[in-house]
């Protein structure tokens, strides 16, 4: 293999290329999503063990964190009192003995057979006399055949221990391996950072750093190494949302709306917005006048608004973003309000026309179960002009749909869509393009939303409307049915007195692969049993979409006292008669969703009440899924959803909230958004991707940085934005 001099040369060579690589390893490597050398390069060591001063198993005290590099000398299973596999090893590292306990683990005895040498990192504590650590994080080092080899390699040095993946059949010791060939064969790597700017920021050689991440001669090395290349990931982030936002400004054709800043203070009168304020029932708090006045300046200025608008649950998104609609129809335009699902579509419309009722502007609603003779009418109203507002799902999206005129697009709960979708959406706009706001009720730390939205610019809605209930939150982790009573007694109490309650359930029937609740399942049980004698009614997206809106129907009116449901009623749904949330299984939901669908209930003036059931011990000593566990406590203690984001950062790092972009291989490999210094480099990174792209606004004097930041880009999307 010649060598390799740039991202693209590495990500062109199959790992296949590799001598120590066989054709089996490389479709077990393909499996783990690993194709090409670059591929396995930017698979970084999760930790290191420093063989140079050993740790013994002997020495290990009860109460310590450790790891420990043992061999599996014993493997049992058996079933534990709630029916449950346990998996129970002894280990050896040559200077002691320590047992370790899998609780619901079955595919461990498997994963760790007798000979097996792997790292085992958790709490040492005590059963019965013997120390023990229980459902640790395991690194399988090497398998039984690898274990006499791979000794003498492994013994004072540095150890990189990677991300083994059983399910793939690959340890850490094989991806070592394939690692030391590759960089030795990879040669010195281009480095598209100018020199100015590594001596600026203090940043190592791209090479060096690579080659001490992988094989550091000390633990000093490994900071600097990875610094660098945190730097590289978050700088190609940067550098693509910098360039996004340079080609949309440059390619951009305005609709300067007719609108005025002085419409939101009051101080012009009669117009459409300024009747829409007049007319509102509560006074706007300080957070959404200071949003709007910013949003009606976009609206009226001379390059298309590009903006996400980000508020806690009931911060008051849904007013701020209908006045910008009402600003493109009064300036002669249109407006469109996309949403992810139809649940929230028809809540969205019955909303808005509930609002502008007054002022005569025609709202329709526009999903996959409008047909017909009333598709046919509502296309040639949006065609022609005559729809004002539409709101809609992703059947916005679709060829058909056209428009006289669209002046503004709300886009809800962004992180639903793809980068794609909101393109085609702006697409639709004939005479110009039209301003943009996206909106989310899912709060992002503002590090994160540098990364996953850096090409908008953020407002955020930090105030509450006055007069919100607080929400008392309860975890009851359980397992025994009785520890629910509380939840179930307060139902009841509140179903008395005239209020409702949702019982929200992760899956729609019964699974074998999943020990959760399922909305169907409880819907019986609980019909016949804790709320036997209540109207329970039942809503899942599987439903026909007309008996999903006649279960929603009969909930608002009262005629369903307790709605059993999935995450369908996530966002939007607004009863504010619904005083009691309990959710099913808590622990299979994420942090942002516990707190979105706990906003479901403390709309009205009544005290409400959110219980979280689950995720406690297992019966057999095993205890709660320590993360899960602290995921609930969080969303227990907390109902500042910012707050909140913050902790499911540091519980989830980046994944999900990258997921979001829906776009390239950008993931962040190294970097955290948790990590404080990893956040400066964010920023330092922003700054340089500025200065880049001020001086050279398609990079034609960093041919490398180009070559690399198409790589990570669709080929569509690195037309548009080095197109002149």
């Amino acid at each position: 293999m010649a060598a390799l001099r740039s991202l693209r040369d590495l990500s062109q060579r199959p790992v296949s290329v590799l001598e120590t690589v066989s054709a089996r390893k490389a479709t077990q490597l393909a499996q783990w999503g690993v194709e090409s050398v670059l591929d396995l390069l930017t698979t970084y060591p999760r930790r290191y063990i420093d063989r140079t001063v050993q740790a013994d198993v002997s020495g290990l005290e009860v109460g310590a964190e450790a790891a420990v590099l043992a061999e599996v000398q014993r493997v049992r299973s058996r079933p534990a009192r709630n029916g449950r596999m346990v998996v129970q090893l002894t280990v050896d590292d040559g200077t002691g003995r320590i047992e370790v306990v899998f609780f619901n683990q079955p595919w461990r005895a498997k994963q760790l057979e007798e000979g097996t040498e792997a790292i085992f990192w958790g709490k040492v504590g005590e059963y019965r006399g013997a120390r023990q650590m229980v459902n640790p994080v395991v690194d399988v080092v090497a398998g039984v055949a690898a274990v006499a080899v791979g000794r003498t390699r492994r013994t004072l040095r540095i150890l990189p221990v990677y991300p083994a993946s059983a399910k793939a059949g690959l340890t850490s010791w094989e991806i070592g391996t394939f690692v030391e060939e590759a960089l030795e064969r990879a040669g010195e790597l281009v480095d598209p950072l100018p020199d100015e700017w590594r001596t600026a920021l203090s940043l190592w050689d791209r090479t060096a750093a690579l080659r001490a991440i992988h094989g550091p001669e000390s633990l000093a090395v490994t900071g600097p190494a990875r610094r660098r290349l945190v730097f590289d990931e978050l700088f190609r982030l940067q550098l693509a949302l910098v360039l996004r936002r340079r080609a949309f400004e440059h390619n951009a054709r305005a609709l300067r709306h007719q609108v005025s800043p002085r419409e939101v203070t009051g101080a012009i009168e009669g117009t459409l917005v300024a009747r829409f304020l007049a007319g509102l029932p509560f006074e706007l708090t300080r957070a959404q006048r200071q949003a709007l006045a910013v949003i009606v300046a976009d609206l009226a200025g001379p390059f298309p608004m590009h903006r996400l608008l980000q508020g806690d649950v009931g911060s008051g998104k849904t007013v701020v973003a209908l006045a910008a609609l009402l600003g493109a129809v009064q300036s002669g335009h249109q407006g469109a309000l996309m949403v992810p699902t139809e649940v929230l579509a028809e809540q969205h419309a019955s909303a808005v026309r509930a609002m502008v009722g007054h002022l005569e502007v025609r709202v329709e609603l526009l999903t996959s179960r409008v047909k017909g003779a009333a598709r046919r009418t509502m296309l040639e109203g949006l065609a022609s002009g005559e729809v004002a507002i539409v709101v809609g799902t992703h059947a916005l999206l679709t060829d058909e749909v056209e428009f006289g005129s669209l002046g503004v697009v709300v886009i809800d709960e962004q992180h639903r869509f793809g980068v794609e979708q909101r393109a085609t959406l702006r697409a639709k706009g004939e005479v110009g393009d039209p301003d943009l706001l996206v909106m989310t009720a899912t709060p992002i730390p503002r590090t994160a939303a540098m990364v996953i939205f850096g090409d908008l610019d953020l407002i955020t809605l930090d105030e509450m409307p006055p007069g919100r209930v607080t929400i008392t939150t309860r975890w009851l982790p359980g397992p025994s049915p009785a520890d629910e009573g509380e939840a179930w007694e307060r139902v009841r109490a509140e179903v008395a007195v005239g209020h409702r309650a949702f019982v929200v359930c992760p899956l729609v029937s019964d699974s074998v692969k999943v020990e959760a609740k399922s909305a169907t399942e409880e819907f019986e049980r609980l019909s016949a049993g804790e709320l036997a004698g209540l109207r329970v009614g039942l809503l899942h997206g599987q439903m026909a979409p007309a008996a999903r809106e006649d279960a929603m129907a009969r909930f608002r009116t009262g005629e369903v006292e307790v709605l059993v449901a999935t995450t369908v009623i996530e966002v939007g749904v607004d009863v504010p008669e619904a005083t009691v949330m309990v959710i099913e299984n808590a622990d299979r939901f994420g942090m942002a969703q516990l707190h979105q669908l706990r906003g479901r209930v403390g709309r009205g003036t009544a005290a409400s009440w959110c219980y979280l059931l689950g995720g406690g011990d297992d019966g057999d000593g095993g205890g709660p899924d320590a993360v899960a566990a602290e995921r609930l406590a969080a969303v227990a203690a907390s109902s500042d959803g910012f707050a909140l984001a913050e902790v499911d950062l540091r519980l989830r790092g980046e994944g999900t909230l990258l997921g979001a972009r829906q776009k390239g291989h950008t993931d962040l490999r190294l970097a955290s958004l948790s990590d404080p210094d990893d956040r400066l480099l964010l920023t330092e990174a922003r700054k340089v991707a500025d200065a880049i792209v001020d001086g050279d606004p398609l990079l034609l004097a960093h041919e490398s940085m180009a070559d690399e930041i198409r790589l990570f880009l669709s080929d569509d999307e690195g037309e548009y934005l080095f197109k002149s």
